[in-house]
């Protein structure tokens, strides 16, 4: 992709964007950005990662090969009737808005290749988990292009489009879910006596190496825990507490939960005008 134009400029946006330049996927000159207001926000971008600014005539639009929806999604609407006539038939069309199907995305831009993904957060240090699903005529070179960008940013999976919901439940939304038990856990330590800076470095260590144990290992969740949890021990008093408070219940309410947000989103984004 010679010249990728972000439209929005949220949180989001810039975790591709520092990913793809950290990660040297793209070069940062060949990378533009754009939103509805926020010129402080677009200055940051700038400075933090050495990209280019779409001009007051977005004349660069015109020329692009890649347009990364990144806007809020109800946002999504107003963005699209903006930019549909500048952009060209070829430019290839990447989402990651939460809730924003493809044909909302065919209505408001026309039939060109269009792929929705669900990166997360952490794409700003090369670790997201995204998925990706594909609209019907995009072509083979276009999805390899994609797929190596988004590769750049951590692992990348190809699903259906109406996986995405649970994809963005479990890996789009998954980071805040570690970070809210990252607090919980800091807080116990530190009711226990721990020492707050302390307490953080445990955890994240303690975090850290079981995702690398399961990444190694290749073992099966259940194995390494009870690999680590010796009958009539700590762990197993830990544990059964937590099954008591209704841990695995919880989590996957919590799935639930917001799979079904998201498809509520898509309904209501995929009412969108025609771009015709």
């Amino acid at each position: 992709m010679e010249k990728i134009v972000f439209v929005g400029a949220g949180s989001m946006a810039e975790a591709v964007i520092a990913g793809i330049c950290k990660q040297k996927s793209v070069d940062s000159s060949s990378v533009y950005v754009m939103n509805r207001s926020d010129d402080d926000r677009l200055r940051h971008l700038q400075e933090s990662y050495g990209i280019s600014l779409v001009s007051s005539n977005r004349n660069e639009l015109k020329s692009a090969d890649l347009i990364v929806l990144a806007t809020k999604p109800k946002d999504v609407q107003v963005a699209m009737e903006q930019i549909v006539p500048l952009i060209k038939k070829e430019t290839v069309v990447l989402s990651v808005l939460a809730g924003v199907p493809i044909s909302a995305i065919e209505l408001g831009l026309g039939l060109r290749g269009i792929a929705r993904s669900m990166p997360n957060t952490s794409a700003a240090i090369g670790k997201s988990a995204t998925g990706v699903a594909w609209n019907s005529i995009i072509d083979k070179k276009d999805k390899q292009q994609i797929l190596t960008l988004l590769g750049s940013i951590g692992i990348v999976v190809e699903v259906e489009e109406d996986q995405l919901h649970a994809v963005t439940a479990l890996s789009g939304s998954g980071p805040a879910y570690v970070y809210y038990l990252a607090e919980a856990l800091e807080k116990a330590a530190i009711q226990a006596g721990i020492d707050q800076p302390i307490a953080r470095e445990l955890i994240i260590q303690t975090l850290d190496g079981a995702a690398s144990m399961m990444q190694k290992t290749q073992e099966e969740p259940d194995i390494l825990r009870k690999n680590v949890t010796s009958p009539g021990g700590t762990t197993e008093a830990g544990i059964r507490a937590l099954s008591e408070g209704g841990f695995q219940e919880a989590v996957q309410s919590c799935i639930q939960g917001a799979e079904t947000r998201s498809r509520e989103l898509g309904k209501a984004n995929g009412k969108v005008k025609s771009s015709s």
